[in-house]
């Protein structure tokens, strides 16, 4: 029976995500597409917020796919840190610079979607400032990388960090649930229906959030495959100077 470690081998690895990245690369751009297409140009204006109400449809799944990119990051340093595989390490790595883009385009497009009604581009607002935070641990996590000149001793660090973050992804998560003072609306997504949003934004809501997970995926497949390459680079090049 084959084990989900034995994916752990930098060659079984690129064999898998080489047949899956297209797949999951079409599957990104056709969700994205069907999604924001129909978001934007077939949803109706709200009755308060106007035409603004669309940016919802890269605003949630940019901070949604922010998250679960640190989520993926925490799990694949828990692997490293506990079973020493390189190639999950080299997945957290690349996961972050992926994770940071999607936390600019959702504190960008939180204030794009803010001004109109609050009167302002930026409020230290409890839920907007613990987002903030965590872009930061993004980039210090990427920075750690690229400080630490051994890459054993740069994982092992940055794994550290990333349990540590992951207490503000945990805020940046769960925070519009338990802090409802400041000008953050609620959950736009939720379980509570007069609290959800409108059936007629939901469905293609649904369809951006996949997209963006989709996307994510892609992009860190990518990204991990190129990191394993440069590794053996690397490692081909310490054999012909010793050599």
């Amino acid at each position: 029976m084959m084990s989900i470690w034995e994916y752990a081998n930098p060659k079984k690895f690129m064999a898998l995500s080489g047949r899956v990245l297209p797949w999951v690369a079409g599957l990104a751009v056709l969700s994205l597409g069907v999604g924001i297409f129909w978001g934007f140009f077939l949803t109706p204006d709200d009755y308060k917020q106007g035409s603004t109400v669309k940016i919802i449809y890269l605003h949630v799944p940019a901070a949604s796919a922010a998250i679960n990119a640190w989520v993926v990051m925490l799990v694949a340093s828990l692997v490293w840190i506990i079973r020493r595989h390189h190639v999950s390490a080299l997945v957290a790595k690349a996961a972050a610079p992926v994770g940071l883009c999607f936390t600019l385009i959702a504190l960008v497009t939180g204030a794009l979607w803010g001004q109109p009604m609050w009167g302002t581009w930026w409020a230290w607002d409890p839920r907007l400032t613990s987002f903030l935070i965590f872009a930061l641990f993004y980039l210090g996590y990427i920075a750690l990388w690229e400080a630490v000149e051994n890459p054993d001793t740069a994982a092992d660090l940055t794994g550290v960090l990333c349990i540590v973050g992951s207490v503000f992804a945990l805020l940046s998560r769960y925070a519009v649930l338990f802090w409802n003072q400041g000008l953050h609306q609620g959950a736009s997504l939720s379980m509570d229906a007069q609290e959800n949003v409108s059936d007629v934004f939901w469905v293609p809501l649904v369809i951006c959030i996949i997209g963006f997970e989709l996307l994510f995926l892609a992009l860190v497949l990518v990204r991990a495959r190129t990191e394993i390459r440069l590794r053996r680079a690397q490692a081909l090049m310490a054999r012909e100077r010793l050599a």
